[in-house]
């Protein structure tokens, strides 16, 4: 493209509470990124590495649990991981029955922090481990998460609530899933690498009590077995977050551990923005949180404001443009979360356009232009809608780029290109 960006933002340098855009290059666009907690992300080893409040997550895309290709912001919501020793299943906090646990096996964090559940050798028995009865909130979304890795003799893993009896058999060996009574199919394995699998699922709870129960198997179907005294699964970082999809791993040791939001901004880019004219770009993962979800230009108010914002419905991208308090764009997409997209806003007097990945989705011909845009906010200015996903690029442009420019903005160069950035395996 012939047109160079006035702001430029694919995350690479950083510091503690600074993102540096590689446009400008004097400093002037880089983010101010907050968090004031600790978290976790996925290195550029491919290994779960936690950083201290307020660092950016440069979150670092796996394939067959190797890192493929270059790193996203990830901005998260706050959420607690209410399951205390996730790591320590020596614990008497885990209650283990036909089974015990080994220490001192290597997990994704790189270090002998892993444990191995083994079977003994009950017979037509459960081999299994359980945590204590915790509190949940009365109603909503819970995601449950455990990483395991296969060793040699058993494949299959159940991972239970058992006061609500929701769960999920899983395949550690061919990451295939057996039975569950699951009712929305929210069931996934990611590859984390050395052959250990994060198990998520989510479901819908109404009672105030949780307990969490990792059960080896025999089959997709079967739970109770009698085991050889030696075969197991190795397990690390057991997770229950009140939410509608699993977020990064919060590590805990005594208590609950609460893992707080990330935000990123930047004002004083009047010298940036277009006034007259631009485009706001995005390049990110959105997921299907249920939670609405916005980047937006404006003057610090939400009287003049050219935003991209995700319905929290989940199917829905939103292109708005507000002028003086009132809405002058206000066009919705179907484009269903969960998935990454290129999206490009277009403002020109009487000249709108928006796209995605290589679309025009629409136009408007007839409207007028904010005045005094100054800073790009992940949120609205009341902070209650904010963007969270893996956001992989932002683009700011002081002039109205040409259909062509759009189009080639935000378009894949290649089927490669766009397999690698969908995380797809090439066969």
């Amino acid at each position: 493209m012939a047109t160079q960006p006035t702001l430029a933002m694919i995350p690479s340098g950083y510091k503690d509470g600074k993102l540096y855009s590689v446009l400008p290059s004097d400093g002037v666009g880089d983010f101010d990124v907050t968090r004031g907690s600790n978290a976790t992300r996925i290195n550029k080893n491919g290994l779960i590495e936690t950083v201290t409040g307020n660092t950016p997550r440069l979150n670092y895309p796996l394939i067959d649990g190797v890192v493929n290709g270059c790193p996203s912001l990830l901005l998260e919501p706050q959420r607690t991981n209410l399951i205390p020793y996730s790591e320590d299943f020596s614990n008497a906090y885990w209650t283990k029955s036909g089974s015990s646990v080994t220490s001192g096996f290597i997990s994704p964090t790189g270090g002998l922090d892993a444990f191995k559940l083994v079977e003994d050798t009950s017979v037509s028995d459960n081999h299994r481990i359980d945590s204590q009865y915790f509190a949940v909130a009365t109603s909503g979304s819970v995601s449950i998460s455990i990483i395991a890795k296969y060793d040699g003799s058993t494949q299959w893993l159940k991972v239970r609530d058992f006061i609500t009896n929701a769960y999920v058999f899983v395949n550690l060996l061919d990451n295939s899933f057996g039975n569950t009574n699951l009712v929305n199919d929210s069931q996934k394995i990611e590859d984390l690498g050395n052959g250990f699998k994060r198990v998520s699922f989510t479901y819908s709870s109404t009672s105030t009590t949780a307990q969490v129960r990792i059960y080896l198997a025999s089959s997709g179907s079967e739970d109770g077995y009698t085991g050889d005294g030696a075969s197991g699964v190795y397990i690390f970082g057991a997770q229950l977050e009140q939410g509608s999809y699993p977020t990064s791993y919060i590590p805990t040791t005594s208590s609950a551990v609460t893992r707080l939001a990330d935000t990123a901004s930047k004002t004083g880019l009047s010298g940036i923005i277009g006034q007259t004219e631009g485009v706001l770009f995005i390049d990110s993962f959105i997921p299907n949180d249920g939670n609405e979800k916005v980047i937006q230009l404006s003057d610090g108010t939400n009287n003049n404001v050219v935003r991209i914002f995700a319905r929290a419905s989940g199917d829905l991208i939103r292109f708005q443009m507000v002028t003086g308090g009132g809405f002058v764009v206000l066009s919705s997409f179907s484009l269903p979360s969960d998935n990454r997209y290129k999206l490009a806003f277009k403002y020109k007097l009487n000249n709108v356009s928006m796209w995605a990945n290589g679309v025009k989705l629409g136009i408007d011909t007839n409207c007028t232009i904010p005045s005094g845009l100054n800073r790009i906010n992940f949120n609205d200015e009341g902070d209650t809608t904010t963007f969270y996903g893996n956001v992989k690029e932002v683009k700011v442009y002081d002039i109205a780029l040409t259909d062509l420019e759009l189009e080639t903005l935000t378009s894949y160069t290649s089927f490669n290109a766009m397999a690698l950035a969908l995380n797809y395996k090439i066969q």
